[in-house]
C-alpha cells in the first residue's frame, strides 16, 4: 500500500517566500507583507553598479554552501566534545572504583598477611605442623589423633591463609594498574577535551562570520532574485512507499514551504541535517545530527539504485544531505531564503555518497 502526500493547507505558490533575516534567526510573515517587501524592492532606486542576477545569486550560493560546511563542523566539534566529556566521566569513574578496590586489597593483605606472619613465626619457634611431630608427642591413641585433628586445622588455616594473601596482592596489584590506567585515560581525555573547547570556539567564530556574510549578501540581492530562490518547486502530492524510509520521507515532504536557518532544529524551520534527522526520527530510527555522520549510517547504494528515503550526501566535505523521493527527485533545506522543496537529485550538487538507512 502507498501512502499520499498533499501539501500543507498554506498555498505558497501564489506569492514569493522572502524570509526577513532578523537577529540571526527566519520568521514567517503573511503574504501580504511579503508582496510588501517585492514591491518595496522593487520601487528602490538600482545601486549604482550591480552585479548581473546570475553571478549575484551565484555568489549567494557559494557563500551559503560554505556557511553551512562551516556549521555542520561547528556541530561535529560538538559531537567530539560530548565524546570526550563522555570519556573523561567514565575515566573518572573508573578511577574512583580502583581506589576502591585498592583500599580493599590493601586491607585484605594487611588481615592475611599478619596470620601468615604468626604461622610462619611459630614454624621458626620450633613448632612443627606434620604427623610425625604429633606422634612423637601424644601419650596416647586418642591423645595423636586430637594432635593430627588440631594440626589439620592448622594446615589448612595455613593454606587458607596463603591463598587469601596471594590472592589480596594480586588484587592490588590490579588495582594499582588499574588506576594508573584511569588516570592516563582521564588526563588524555582531559586535554582532548580542553582542546576541542578552543576548537569548537574557533569553528564557531568562523561559522557565525560565514553566516553573517551569507545573510548580508542575501539582503542586497534584487526582488526577482529573491523570488527565484523563494520559489515552492514541486508542491505536487507525492506517493511514498510502507515502512520507515517511507514514514521518514512523509515527514520531510510535509515541511516542504518551511524556511532554512542555520543551527535550527525544526519544528517550524530546518537546516539540511536536522530534517533529515527529524524525518528519521519520526519514523522510529535514531540517525546522528550532522551531515559527517550521516554520511556513515546505513549502508552505501549506488546513484542507480536510489531509492524513496535514501540520504544523499553532497560535497567532497560531505556538507549537505537531501532525502531521495525517487530515483529522480530529492527534498532538501538548501539554504536560508529557500524553504524546504523538491529539488532533481543531481542539480543540488556533487554527490559524495548515498546511503541506505532501513532494507
Amino acid at each position: 500500500m502507498r501512502n499520499v502526500i498533499r501539501v500543507k493547507a498554506v498555498n505558497r505558490v501564489a506569492q514569493p517566500h522572502v524570509p526577513p533575516f532578523v537577529n540571526g534567526h527566519t520568521g514567517r510573515r503573511s503574504t501580504a507583507l511579503a508582496a510588501a517587501v517585492v514591491v518595496a524592492a522593487l520601487a528602490a532606486p538600482a545601486p549604482a553598479v550591480a552585479q548581473p542576477a546570475s553571478d549575484a545569486l551565484a555568489e549567494y550560493e557559494r557563500l551559503s554552501r560554505e556557511a553551512e560546511r562551516l556549521h555542520e563542523e561547528h556541530l561535529e566539534a560538538q559531537e567530539e566534545l560530548a565524546a570526550k566529556r563522555g570519556e573523561l566521566d567514565r575515566a573518572t569513574a573508573d578511577l574512583t572504583e580502583a581506589a576502591r578496590l585498592g583500599e580493599t586489597a590493601r586491607a585484605d593483605e594487611e588481615a592475611f598477611r599478619g596470620r601468615v606472619d604468626l604461622l610462619t613465626e611459630a614454624t621458626f619457634q620450633g613448632a612443627r605442623l606434620d604427623g610425625l611431630s604429633a606422634l612423637l608427642v601424644s601419650g596416647s591413641q586418642q591423645d595423636f589423633l586430637n594432635r593430627m585433628s588440631a594440626l589439620g586445622v592448622l594446615a589448612a588455616d595455613s593454606e587458607e591463609a596463603l591463598g587469601r594473601l596471594s590472592a589480596a596482592v594480586d588484587s592490588a596489584e590490579l588495582a594499582r594498574t588499574g588506576a594508573r590506567d584511569a588516570q592516563q585515560r582521564a588526563a588524555a581525555a582531559t586535554g582532548e577535551a580542553e582542546r576541542l573547547v578552543a576548537e569548537l570556539a574557533e569553528r564557531e567564530s568562523a561559522a557565525q562570520r560565514q553566516v553573517s556574510d551569507a545573510r548580508a549578501h542575501y539582503r542586497s540581492l534584487s526582488a526577482a532574485d529573491k523570488a527565484t530562490l523563494a520559489a515552492p518547486g514541486d508542491t505536487s502530492a507525492v506517493a511514498v512507499p510502507a515502512g520507515a524510509a517511507g514514514a521518514a520521507l512523509r515527514f520531510a515532504l510535509d515541511q516542504r514551504g518551511e524556511p532554512y536557518v542555520f543551527g535550527s532544529n525544526g519544528p517550524d524551520s530546518w537546516d539540511c541535517s536536522s530534517l533529515t534527522q527529524a524525518a528519521y526520527r519520526a519514523a522510529g530510527v535514531s540517525i546522528p545530527r550532522t551531515t559527517y555522520t550521516q554520511a556513515t549510517v546505513g549502508r552505501a547504494v549506488s546513484r542507480a539504485e536510489v531509492q524513496p528515503g535514501d540520504l544523499i550526501i553532497y560535497y567532497a566535505g560531505q556538507s549537505h544531505v537531501a532525502m531521495a523521493v525517487d530515483g529522480v527527485r530529492a527534498v532538501h533545506a538548501s539554504t536560508e531564503g529557500v524553504p524546504v522543496k523538491i529539488a532533481d537529485i543531481d542539480s543540488i550538487g556533487p554527490i559524495s555518497t548515498i546511503r541506505r538507512v532501513v532494507g
